[in-house]
């Protein structure tokens, strides 16, 4: 029987990598896509029009044409967003594998710092942390990984904890393993499908972390073109120019749903209990 082809095997996973790929696309050929319209410039004269031919989501209240502001949005979110998630897959699990390999202290001090960065509600933690570090984008980053490590920390030790005690690791350190190798051999690989599921899910979950520091004030700063800060902007605009919210609501929309969607259908492929 010939076997499937795995993008034919996996359709949902294949439909919405598809799309995940679309809207990093559209990022990257930002300037493409928005027909070269800067998304930084506009006129008084033009302010508040409602979507059209000339501008087919309407200006902001400076001008702006918002299309070209939704897309190069794109950029800001994206970026952002796949930076938050990669330094908390990195910082968590670095911290996770340590305390579960070594035990003892060393674990007693990484877990106690991760519970009490939990005892806090994680979006007010963040913006306490921003409030103090200052509003912009790169402080809204570093509000969110402070917050959100701790997932990564715990999953990382309970995954290694798993097989530290058993007789094959045991061997090995008897052999003399040295430790670099026993975590580079053994912990990892055993952790590392589960974090990256767990990676992949959160995307959606990131962006709009950092879309809400951004509409709060805490994240990106006039005139830059961000979703979240869009928002923002549209709020006092919402009854007589609506088009200033939806737009920018209906990208984070969807960017979230289509990368929720294919963290999901990752899961589905790589979950070790999938029949």
């Amino acid at each position: 029987m010939k076997k499937k082809n795995f993008f034919a095997q996996y359709k949902q996973f294949t439909f919405f990598l598809i799309l995940a790929v679309v809207i990093v696309l559209i990022a990257v050929f930002a300037p493409v896509v928005s027909g070269g319209v800067d998304p930084l410039k506009g006129s008084l004269d033009e302010a508040l029009l409602a979507p059209s031919k000339a501008h087919i989501f309407g200006t902001d209240k400076m001008g702006r044409d918002i299309f070209a502001r939704v897309i190069y949005g794109a950029r800001a979110s994206l970026t952002a967003t796949f930076g938050v998630v990669a330094l908390i897959f990195f910082i968590g699990t670095t911290l996770g594998v340590i305390a579960g390999y070594f035990g003892g202290i060393v674990d007693s001090v990484i877990m106690r710092i991760a519970d009490m960065m939990l005892s806090f509600p994680g979006l007010v933690l963040a913006l306490a942390v921003a409030g103090i570090m200052g509003a912009s984008m790169k402080n809204a980053i570093v509000a969110v990984v402070v917050v959100n490590w701790t997932k990564y920390a715990r999953l990382g030790r309970s995954l290694v904890l798993k097989i530290r005690h058993c007789d094959y690791v045991e061997a090995a350190i008897v052999t003399g393993s040295k430790t670099p190798y026993m975590i580079l051999r053994y912990m990892l690989p055993n952790a590392l499908p589960t974090l990256i599921i767990t990676a992949a899910t959160d995307i959606g979950g990131m962006m709009l972390e950092l879309a809400a520091m951004s509409f709060l004030g805490f994240g990106a700063k006039p005139p830059a073109p961000e979703w979240g800060y869009m928002l923002n902007e549209g709020r006092a605009c919402i009854q007589s120019a609506p088009w200033m919210m939806i737009f920018p609501g209906l990208a984070i929309f969807i960017v979230v749903v289509v990368f929720n969607m294919l963290g999901d259908s990752l899961r589905d492929i790589l979950d070790p209990k999938d029949e």
